[in-house]
C-alpha cells in the first residue's frame, strides 16, 4: 500500500538524466505495415561484460502483464559487425541475456514486430512492441532518441517533437527524427500513420493548444461535419474549466476510423490512441454511442497519468502492477468521460440518462455480484481472461461501469449535503492540485487521500461509503446516485433512442432483460446466460445456436414477438436448439414482456442529473 507520508512526484522529461548520458537510438521501421509488420534498428551504449536487455512487460494503461512477448521477432544482435549469442532469462521471459565484448561500446539490435490488428491503409505504433532496453533501472532514467520511417504518402500524428524546427511536425511519408526523450516518456508518445489523414487544430485560442489527428480508410473519413468539431472544440474547454491547468506541453487525440467493429482507446499524457469504426461519425446517432471515448482518454492526462495510484506508480515496466484502485483510476474516468460528453454537445442530456439506465441495468443483471466485490474485479483484472460464456457470472471489468454510478453517488451525495454547493468539481479542485508544473508528471495516491480529500470538500463517513460500495458483496448495483439526482431506473416494453442506436451497431436482439440470454452479433448463437433468469432456469446453454422460436425458424423479429405473445398467454416459449451435433429443444416459462431499462423523473426531488449535464465553460 503507497504511504501518503512519502509522496513523491516523478517528472518524466528527465534532463538531468539526458544530459548525462548518451542515448538510445531506436529507428522505427512501418514501411511493410500493410504486410502487418513493424521492424526496428536500435543502438544502444554498452560497455563490455554481462547485459540483460528488455521489452516493456506490464505496459501502463493495460493493467496487465499485456507486453508483445509473443509478438517479437527476428531478434539479432550484433557488435563490431559480429553477431553474438543471447539467451532468453528462463523465469523472466521479456528479458534477453548476452554479453558485451571488450571494445565493443555500442550494440546493435534488430527486431521484427508481428502486428495483426494493422489495416492496408493505415497503422498504430505503441512503442513498447519495438523498444529495448537496459533491465532493471527505472525507465524515467533512461534517455532514448527515436525516428520513425512510414510508407510514402502517409501522414503521421504524434505528440512527439521532431529534433530539427525545420521538419514539418506531420509529413507525407518517409523518415522523421525526433528530439531525445526517456523510455517512459516515449512509451508514452505513441505513433498514428495513415495514406488518408487530416489534422485539426482544437480551441486554437486555448493554451497548451490541443490537436485532433484524424485517419481513415478512404479520404472522406478524415473529412469530419461541422457539428462533430464544435463538440470537439467545446470539450477542451469544458475538461479544463472541470479539471483545471493540465499536466501537458501539448496534446493530441489520434483518432483511427476502421473497419465496422473498430472502438477503444488508451491514454497517454500528451496524446491518446483511439479508434472508431470508420462510419461512425458520419450521423448523430453514430456520434452520440461513442461520446465518452474521447472525453474519457483526455480525463485520462489528470485522471490515470498525472494523479494515479500507487500500485501503478511503478519505476519500470518489469513490476508487477496493483489494480485495487482502479474504481478510482477508470471508475471516476468513466463518470467524468460521460459527463464531458454531455456538456460538449456530442450525446445529449436524455440520452446521457439513457446511457446511465443501461449501465445500472446491466450491472444489476451481472449475477457474478453475487458473489464477488466491484473492488475484486479491480484487485484480479491482471489474471483474468473473461470470455463470453458466463461472463455475467464471473464477471469482468466491472470497475468501469460500477465505478460510473459510484462516482454518480459521490457527486450526488456531495450535492445533498451541502444543499447543491458544492459538487465533484470541488472534489477534483483539491484532487488535482498536488504540484507539478506544465510537464508530464506523476503524483501517486492510495485509498487514504482519496478519503481526505473528501473530507475537505464535505465531511462524511467517506472511507465507510466507499468501502461499502466497493469491497462489500453487494447483490444489487448502487442506484443511489441516480436517485439522490431525481431519477428512478425502471423498466419499459420499448428500447429508450439510446438503446436503439447501440442496437443498431450489432446484429443481435437484446433480451437479456427479459429472457436472461444474450446473442452474437448475428443474432443465431446464445453467448451468455444470465444466471437465475427464465433461460438460466430452462437449462439453455452459452454456445448453443437458436434454430427456432415457437415452431418458427429463428429471426430477430420472430424472438421478439414470442416474447410479447406471452405476456398474455400461459404457454412458454418453446425453443429448439443445436448443441455442437446434439438437437434439443426447451421451454422457456417466460411472462412479463419486453424489458428495457431507462430512467424516469421523480416529480419534487431535486433534479442534480440535470444539473450535472449542464456545460460549464464559457461559449
Amino acid at each position: 500500500m503507497f504511504n501518503r507520508r512519502h509522496v513523491f512526484v516523478i517528472v518524466l522529461v528527465a534532463t538531468a538524466a539526458l544530459a548525462q548520458k548518451t542515448p538510445i537510438q531506436i529507428t522505427a521501421d512501418l514501411t511493410e505495415a500493410p504486410r502487418k509488420l513493424f521492424h526496428a534498428e536500435i543502438d544502444i551504449p554498452v560497455a563490455a561484460g554481462p547485459l540483460t536487455l528488455t521489452t516493456p512487460k506490464w505496459v501502463p494503461g493495460h493493467h496487465t502483464p499485456s507486453g508483445p512477448l509473443s509478438d517479437i521477432t527476428g531478434v539479432v544482435f550484433t557488435a563490431n559487425g559480429k553477431t553474438l549469442a543471447w539467451r532468453r532469462d528462463d523465469i523472466d521471459l521479456y528479458e534477453y541475456h548476452l554479453t558485451v565484448p571488450a571494445g565493443v561500446t555500442t550494440l546493435h539490435a534488430h527486431l521484427d514486430c508481428i502486428v495483426p490488428n494493422v489495416t492496408n491503409d493505415q497503422a498504430v505504433l505503441e512503442w513498447e512492441k519495438l523498444m529495448l532496453y537496459p533491465a532493471g533501472l527505472p525507465v524515467r532514467e533512461i534517455p532514448i532518441q527515436a525516428s520513425v520511417n512510414v510508407p510514402a504518402g502517409w501522414g503521421i500524428g504524434t505528440s512527439l517533437t521532431p529534433i530539427s524546427p525545420y521538419d514539418p511536425q506531420h509529413p507525407a511519408g518517409g523518415l522523421v527524427h525526433y528530439a531525445a526523450t526517456t523510455v517512459e516518456m516515449l512509451e508514452d508518445s505513441p505513433v498514428m500513420t495513415g495514406a488518408y489523414f487530416h489534422e485539426y487544430a482544437l480551441a486554437p485560442d486555448v493554451t497548451p493548444k490541443h490537436f485532433i489527428d484524424v485517419f481513415g480508410e478512404a479520404p472522406e473519413d478524415v473529412e469530419i461535419r461541422p457539428t462533430v468539431l464544435d463538440h470537439w472544440n467545446r470539450l477542451i474547454r469544458e475538461s479544463l474549466a472541470l479539471y483545471g491547468a493540465p499536466h501537458y506541453r501539448s496534446y493530441h487525440f489520434l483518432l483511427a476510423l476502421k473497419g465496422a467493429q473498430g472502438g477503444g482507446g488508451l491514454e497517454h499524457h500528451e496524446s491518446s490512441d483511439n479508434s472508431l469504426p470508420e462510419r461512425s461519425l458520419y450521423t448523430d446517432d453514430g456520434e452520440m454511442i461513442s461520446a465518452d471515448l474521447l472525453p474519457h482518454e483526455f480525463t485520462h492526462s489528470w485522471n490515470g497519468k498525472y494523479r494515479r495510484p500507487g500500485g501503478l506508480a511503478t519505476l519500470d515496466y518489469a513490476t508487477p502492477m496493483k489494480g485495487e484502485l482502479l474504481w478510482v483510476y477508470e471508475g471516476l474516468t468513466d463518470y467524468l468521460g460521460g459527463v464531458l460528453g454531455a456538456r460538449c454537445g456530442a450525446i445529449s442530456p436524455e440520452h446521457y440518462r439513457e446511457q446511465i439506465a443501461l449501465d445500472a441495468a446491466t450491472m444489476d443483471n451481472t449475477m457474478g455480484r453475487l458473489w464477488r466485490s466491484t473492488g475484486d474485479t479491480a484487485i484480479s483484472v491482471s489474471g483474468f481472461r473473461p470470455g463470453p460464456a458466463w461472463a455475467n457470472w464471473r464477471r469482468s471489468t466491472d470497475y468501469y461501469p460500477e465505478g460510473n454510478l459510484l462516482w454518480l453517488d459521490v457527486d450526488t451525495t456531495i450535492r445533498r449535503l451541502t444543499s447543491n454547493s458544492k459538487n465533484i468539481r470541488d472534489f477534483l479542485a483539491v484532487y488535482l492540485n498536488k504540484g507539478g508544473g506544465t510537464t508530464p508528471t506523476v503524483v501517486p495516491y492510495d485509498f487514504n487521500e482519496i478519503v481526505n480529500d473528501l473530507n475537505q470538500v464535505v465531511k462524511n463517513n467517506w472511507a465507510g461509503f466507499l468501502n461499502d460500495r466497493v469491497n462489500n458483496i453487494n447483490p444489487h448495483v448502487d442506484v443511489e446516485g441516480i436517485e439522490q439526482s431525481g431519477y428512478k431506473l425502471v423498466y419499459t416494453d420499448k428500447p429508450s433512442d439510446y438503446q436503439k442506436a447501440r442496437l443498431a451497431q450489432r446484429a443481435g436482439p437484446d433480451v437479456w432483460f427479459s429472457l436472461g440470454i444474450s446473442l452474437d452479433n448475428d443474432g443465431v448463437i446464445i453467448s451468455d446466460v444470465r444466471v437465475a433468469g427464465p433461460a438460466d432456469k430452462a437449462k439453455l446453454i452459452p454456445g448453443q445456436k437458436i434454430l427456432a422460436v415457437n415452431g418458427r425458424i429463428f429471426s430477430r423479429e420472430g424472438l421478439h414477438a414470442a416474447i410479447r405473445k406471452a405476456k398474455t398467454s400461459s404457454a412458454p416459449i418453446h425453443f429448439i436448439l443445436q448443441n455442437d451435433t446434439v438437437v434439443t429443444e426447451a421451454d422457456v416459462d417466460y411472462h412479463d414482456g419486453e424489458r428495457y431499462p431507462t430512467l424516469v423523473r421523480v416529480e419534487g426531488t431535486p433534479a442534480y442529473l440535470d444539473d450535472i449535464a449542464q456545460p460549464m465553460a464559457k461559449p
